[in-house]
């Protein structure tokens, strides 16, 4: 049963969330990491929910907590379906998250950077990535999605804002932390109820972790279509 839901947008600290959760007992907790590492059992999932054909709720129902997206997408239905879980908006400076989400999210989809390309090369030998690329772009960049108005840097900062300013009017003053990475252990804690943690706060590097499995997966994957290729000659 979710207990608390992050409805920070990425490039937030929300692979530092992940970690500090479950260090403080709210584990598992699912990150879009857990998308990466499965994309086979989650993408058709996320999908659905986003075609409001199953539930987000019943998605991390055996986790206790949600960082980063999908889940901070879903913060109002995961609200209804765990009314006793609190939320906590991580927040960044807009000018500063602008350039690590570009070089992420934005990357993979648009333009000619590395990370697109392989991220594209990988889309055409695995039906299983093209699926996921097409869930992101959904999530992002559709009508439907965080983004609707495009990837250019004045359309995120704007999104940025509009989604932290939503999850402050919508979520209860007294269900919800709003909280930056600097701000440390003491305020989660407090707001949690437990007791600080003897051990520092994580630094977890989002933004290496993100290109790491990107552009890891990619290379792995095609070496393998390469080796297959060599084979059938």
């Amino acid at each position: 049963m979710v207990k608390l839901i992050s409805a920070g947008m990425p490039r937030t600290g929300t692979l530092t969330q992940k970690e500090a959760f479950e260090i403080l007992g709210l584990g598992p907790c699912h990150h879009w990491v857990n998308i990466l590492a499965d994309l086979e059992g989650q993408v058709p999932l996320w999908d659905a929910a986003l075609s409001g054909t199953v539930e987000p709720g019943k998605i991390v129902e055996d986790y206790q907590s949600t960082a980063d997206w999908p889940g901070g997408f879903f913060y109002q239905q995961l609200m209804a379906a765990y009314p006793d879980a609190k939320v906590l908006l991580s927040v960044r400076d807009p000018e500063r998250w602008e350039p690590s989400f570009r070089e992420t999210i934005v990357d993979m989809c648009f333009g000619e950077s590395l990370i697109r390309l392989l991220a594209s090369a990988r889309a055409h030998v695995d039906p299983k990535w093209r699926r996921y690329l097409e869930l992101v772009n959904r999530m992002f960049w559709s009508a439907e999605g965080t983004f609707p108005n495009g990837h250019a840097p004045e359309d995120l900062i704007e999104g940025f804002i509009a989604h932290n300013e939503a999850v402050k009017q919508t979520v209860p003053a007294d269900r919800l932390l709003v909280w930056e990475v600097t701000d440390g252990w003491e305020p989660l804690c407090e707001f949690l109820g437990v007791p600080v943690p003897e051990q520092p706060l994580p630094h977890a590097n989002d933004r290496a972790t993100f290109l790491d499995r990107v552009i890891g997966g990619a290379l792995t994957t095609l070496e393998a279509w390469r080796a297959r290729q060599g084979e059938g000659a």
